[in-house]
């Protein structure tokens, strides 16, 4: 063998044995995932952060939804409006959900019907992003507090219904609903000033190849909550057709995404029909009450003709904010069902409970025993929403969460857009009808909910499919 043979063989050794040193430090180096750190942050000073700013997005989007039942009665008698030609003004929004403050104020303004519809379809645009946020709380919040946590959220939701209820109590008999509209902008405006403050989602920085960026992200979460990161190196997984919609139709998602598009529009068609039928049977007087006083004995039609101008009175503004206060006063039920019985359990058992109270407005007591029925059905339908916001967000994993989300609300939007005109068409007809379609929907969700797969109680985030 001659010398430059031996150096080559040499050099060769040399240079497996320093591959195999770096394997084995490779190995035994630390590291730790998106999960892992957030976990390990914990809750603090940043989640408090996070839930205000998100949630005062949910504040303007309940302002805009709510504003469509305490303005029905005055654009009705302002513009001589069908039954048909209300229910197309909420329709417009859900078909429609920084245009929401602009063109909001701009409603205000609207000379006409034509204008007013128009104005609140973009109105639907600047809204449609508000699930983004829910997908944000998700991935941030440690596994053990989501069950607790997410569900609170729905006191911004309630503030925002009662901000736009006081409101309409206060300013529409003094100053008209135009400036009620006016002033309801305003947490809008505020809101695009606090969104800088939110950071990018560290679960997707990873799944798209920005671990540097992910690892900043989490380090600022950790200071604000002054605790430390995992020891070692932020790992990033393989990750495989990131954000296409097949993974929402693959053999591992495909019932679950199905599924899940019909229990969305349900709530959604479930929670705006509640809001629009109470206000329908309040502005009509269509409820079937044993002490009604002379307010409520005025009906929308008679035989004379139609009676288009029938305003709200004080008593019917106190009965929605009463109604509002459900959608938390039941919360800690909530929080117990998702944490004893798990997600799809609490979904069956809420959407039977809506159906049978559904169909309890139908029956004859006081104005205080229907105040106390919407009261508890409000409770449900928002319950009902709650848990299938965090079961959609808990069961896709990172690279699809956003994208099955933003499926998930289209359907919303749909049962929300259908949900008018069953609640303000066809409740002039009949009571009953009206309100069975939303018992019934709600009756074939909860028996679907035994067809999902996969239950998502304790379990961590998914990164990858």
């Amino acid at each position: 063998m001659g010398e430059s043979t031996r150096t080559q063989l040499v050099s060769a050794i040399q240079l497996q044995e320093k591959a195999a040193d770096l394997q084995e430090s490779s190995n035994n180096e630390k590291t730790f995932t998106v999960e892992d750190a957030v976990e390990e942050i914990g809750f603090g000073r940043f989640h408090v952060l996070l839930f205000v700013i998100m949630g005062s997005s949910s504040i303007v989007e309940a302002m805009e939804i709510m504003l469509l039942a305490v303005v029905s009665p005055e654009i009705r008698c302002e513009w001589k409006l069908d039954d048909w030609q209300v229910a197309l003004v909420s329709t417009v929004v859900f078909g429609g959900f920084v245009w929401s403050a602009y063109f909001s104020l701009l409603t205000s303004f609207a000379p006409s019907y034509g204008w007013f519809i128009f104005l609140r379809s973009m109105v639907g645009c600047g809204v449609a992003g508000v699930s983004q946020g829910f997908v944000l709380k998700t991935e941030f919040i440690p596994a053990k507090h989501r069950a607790v946590l997410l569900p609170l959220a729905t006191i911004f939701w309630m503030i925002g219904s009662m901000l736009i209820i006081v409101l309409g109590m206060l300013v529409v008999p003094t100053l008209g609903w135009r400036w009620m509209i006016r002033i309801s902008v305003t947490p809008s405006v505020v809101l695009i000033f606090l969104f800088k403050f939110i950071p990018e989602s560290a679960r997707y920085n990873v799944s798209a190849g920005k671990v540097d960026a992910a690892r900043q992200t989490l380090q600022r979460i950790a200071r604000m909550n002054r605790v430390a990161l995992p020891e070692g190196r932020l790992v990033e997984p393989v990750v495989r057709n990131r954000g296409s919609w097949r993974i929402l139709l693959s053999s591992s998602f495909r019932r679950t995404s199905l599924l899940l598009w019909y229990s969305w529009f349900v709530a959604s068609f479930a929670y705006y029909g509640s809001v629009l039928s109470s206000s329908e049977l309040l502005e009509k007087n269509l409820l079937c009450v044993t002490n009604a006083d002379q307010d409520h004995q005025v009906k929308h039609r008679h035989q004379g003709g139609v009676c288009y101008c029938i305003p709200f009175g004080y008593g019917d503004y106190q009965t929605l904010l009463i109604s509002c206060l459900g959608e938390v006063a039941l919360v800690p039920l909530n929080i117990a069902l998702l944490n004893v019985f798990g997600r799809k359990m609490s979904l069956t058992v809420l959407q039977l409970l809506a159906a049978v109270f559904f169909m309890m407005l139908n029956i004859c007591s006081t104005m205080f025993g229907f105040t106390v029925l919407l009261f508890l059905l409000r409770s449900l339908v928002a319950m009902n929403f709650n848990v299938v916001y965090i079961y959609t967000a808990e069961v896709y994993p990172t690279i699809a969460r956003s994208l099955g989300m933003g499926f998930c609300t289209s359907f919303s939007r749909i049962g929300g857009m259908i949900a008018p005109f069953i609640a303000q068409v066809l409740m002039s007809q009949s009571v009953v009808l009206a309100l069975s379609p939303f018992a019934m929907a709600c009756v074939i969700c909860a028996l679907g909910n035994f067809l999902l797969p996969i239950e998502t109680r304790g379990r961590a985030l998914l990164q990858n499919s």
